[in-house]
């Protein structure tokens, strides 16, 4: 299973890539992107206060 972001709630805030603890998340044109980095360890699910990720 890879983390998915939705680019519709996606607002840019930038709170998952603070907490990625390996920096698989990176902005891209205002919204959050994942790599094939990600570990799938669930922390940016927790952290994103529009539910964005999943």
């Amino acid at each position: 299973m890879s983390v998915s972001i939705d680019k519709e709630k996606c607002t840019g805030c930038s709170a998952c890539v603070e907490v990625c603890p390996v920096n698989a998340i990176s902005m891209e044109n205002g919204k959050a992107v994942v790599s094939d980095a990600c570990i799938d360890c669930g922390a940016c699910i927790a952290q994103c206060p529009v539910e964005a990720i999943s």
